[in-house]
């Protein structure tokens, strides 16, 4: 070992990654952890003693300039059974290494009232050095440097030569935490890194070294788009459509959830570059669309409709509504792959409301579409002279536009086509009352054979057969939902031990079904409280009082009762509901609720899940119903 930390150096962890000029060699003491762990003094090895001396220094390592407590020493020597020696022995292993890093009593390595400290500059330890130069591309990139950035971050990244304390970490826990936590700021010092390379306009180091971080981290969205656009720009455009669509189906899978915007948009960007050419003198609409899900299952007749619609030329928005993770998404974009061909002009789709559930502004929205399908006319700050631009510049061009989860009829103003061959999909949780033209379906949740269906596509058919009246269960306890399904499935195919009637169990413990329903931090609960965000003041108080009811099911005069209003209020109330996506309608004729007997017959149905966080929501933050 030398006692330089080599910057630029190509190391197994990051091949490929150009050279850089080293640091001069130093006289002073050099640490490095990002590996197994060695010390050096004037380029010669430092002897570090037996493994259990190795051990204390590792763990003083973790935490460099901090005090270590003996306890943690301790820990990480003996984690089963310290001897009645141990303090002694941890104080000679101590006594020892201070010998051999501070052989002229600096007071390098010392005691204090927390412990032991190991003081340490950022030229003696690699770990400090990584964090020096990640720190110092961090400014550069908020200085819009991003040449400067690019060579720092690859500097800090250089001082890698293997896991961290690769010798040591299986031997104690506070090693192996320390790694993970080394690793992880590793990927995001790489991340930054592939981002200010590939905006110096380089993107071959990126393109070269990336599918080793990604074998690491698969599911990880912000590798995965440096990764796509670096393929992308090097030209290895099949392998950049194929790992988009490795990503996508392992977010599916193993999370339940799509492809995020930072992913989308360079995937879109991918397709811009590759959709073939058309014959000469044909239109060359873009296709700006997100992938089919693999497993699509069922909605024969809501599909149907919504294509009968679709094509009929010059006719109304085609609405798509229903509650949040229903499949409404899923269900358009199956769609409108299907009638592709019908508009040669363009086919594209782009969510009206951002990742939090905040509406997006109608001008970056309507600036999207207009750079994705090519509209070069300048758009008008002003709403409406902007809408016009663009309808005129629709009128008469065969387009599909997917406007995924409108929040109401005024995010869609300026974005709707005028009457002619351009078609709009819109999809959204409200039923959009305001929207008074528009063709209207409403998206049910599956049905029992559907669900079990789709359930069985990710557990396994086997699996499913084998305990049949647990997965019935499943599906009924997650409301026959997609989402809710998806997620449910994906952890049962993690837990492949779990019986499906000890996990039906937990599903139907209200108490414990969103937990189990959350893939990652993310899930039904994550989708629910974005609806929720979403939702007008009157219809959070309706729901509310509604969590209060022992049963999902009711009538108008239950409701009636929560409330504290009289049947017409709480008629009113409910329909507010019935606006929003919240409630889907009685299950019989409303007129006929004027008497009370009728009136009881009148059944409601909050859907379960929404139920359930909803007593969340009443019971307070932080609060598990």
């Amino acid at each position: 070992m030398t006692d330089t930390f080599t910057e630029g150096r190509g190391s197994e962890a990051d091949p490929g990654i150009p050279r850089e000029r080293a640091v001069p060699a130093g006289t002073l003491l050099r640490i490095a952890l990002l590996g197994p762990l060695r010390a050096s003094r004037n380029g010669l090895p430092l002897p570090l003693g037996p493994l259990k001396q190795r051990l204390v220094l590792a763990v003083l390592l973790t935490r460099p300039n901090t005090p270590v407590s003996l306890e943690e020493l301790t820990d990480a020597v003996w984690p089963d059974d310290p001897p009645r020696t141990a303090r002694k022995n941890l104080q000679v292993y101590v006594s020892t290494l201070r010998r051999v890093l501070d052989p002229d009593d600096l007071g390098r390595l010392r005691h204090c009232p927390g412990g032991y400290v190991l003081h340490l500059g950022a030229d003696e330890c690699d770990s400090l050095r990584f964090d020096e130069l990640a720190r110092r591309g961090d400014a550069e990139v908020r200085a819009g440097a991003a040449s400067r950035a690019a060579r720092l971050y690859r500097q800090a990244l250089d001082l890698w030569r293997h896991d961290p304390f690769s010798d040591l970490a299986a031997r104690a826990e506070v090693l192996h935490t320390a790694v993970e936590r080394h690793h992880a700021r590793r990927l995001a010092v790489y991340e930054a890194w592939a981002e200010a390379q590939l905006e110096t306009g380089e993107p071959a180091p990126v393109a070269d070294t990336v599918d080793e971080m990604v074998g690491r981290h698969p599911l990880r969205e912000r590798l995965r788009a440096a990764q796509l656009t670096a393929l992308h720009r090097v030209g290895r455009r099949t392998e950049a459509l194929a790992a988009y669509d490795d990503c996508r189906q392992q977010l599916s899978r193993e999370l339940g959830l799509e492809p995020g915007a930072a992913l989308q948009s360079a995937y879109r960007s991918l397709l811009d570059d590759v959709t073939p050419p058309r014959p000469r003198g044909g239109p060359t609409g873009s296709r700006l669309l997100p992938p089919e899900l693999a497993d699509f299952t069922g909605r024969t007749r809501e599909r149907e409709s919504l294509s009968a619609q679709l094509v009929c030329e010059g006719g109304p928005p085609v609405l798509l509504t229903g509650p949040a993770g229903v499949g409404k998404t899923a269900l358009a974009v199956h769609v409108a792959h299907r009638l592709a061909a019908r508009y040669p002009d363009g086919v594209v789709a782009t969510r009206l409301c951002a990742e939090d559930g905040s509406t997006r502004p109608w001008r970056s929205v309507l600036s999207e579409l207009a750079r994705s399908l090519g509209c070069a006319e300048r758009l008008s700050a002003d709403r409406e002279e902007a809408a016009a631009t663009w309808r005129t510049w629709l009128s008469g061009r065969r387009v599909l536009l997917l406007l995924d989860d409108a929040p109401d009829a005024a995010a869609l103003g300026p974005l709707l086509p005028p009457s002619g061959p351009t078609a709009a999909l819109v999809t959204s949780r409200s039923r959009l009352p305001c929207l008074e033209s528009a063709h209207r379906t409403e998206l049910p949740p599956l049905s029992a054979e559907e669900a079990l269906h789709l359930l069985g596509g990710i557990i396994g058919r086997t699996r499913l057969q084998a305990e049949y009246a647990a997965a019935e269960r499943i599906v009924t306890a997650v409301g026959l939902l997609p989402l809710a399904l998806r997620a449910g499935g994906n952890r049962l195919s993690v837990l492949r031990h779990m019986p499906l009637g000890q996990y039906a169990d937990r599903l139907e413990h209200p108490s414990e079904a969103l937990d189990e329903l959350s893939s990652g931090g993310l899930g039904v609960r994550a989708r629910l409280a974005g609806a929720w965000a979403r939702l007008p003041g009157p219809a959070r108080v309706t729901l509310h009082a509604l969590a209060t009811l022992p049963d999902p099911a009711f009538s108008l005069p239950a409701a009636a009762r929560v409330l504290g209003l009289g049947g017409r209020d709480a008629q009113r109330a409910l329909e507010g509901l019935i606006d929003v996506g919240v409630l889907a309608p009685p299950s019989c004729p409303q007129v006929t609720a004027h008497r009370e007997a009728d009136a009881e017959r009148v059944r409601y149905e909050l859907p379960w899940l929404t139920l359930l966080f909803a007593r969340e929501q009443a019971a307070g933050p932080g609060t598990r119903c």
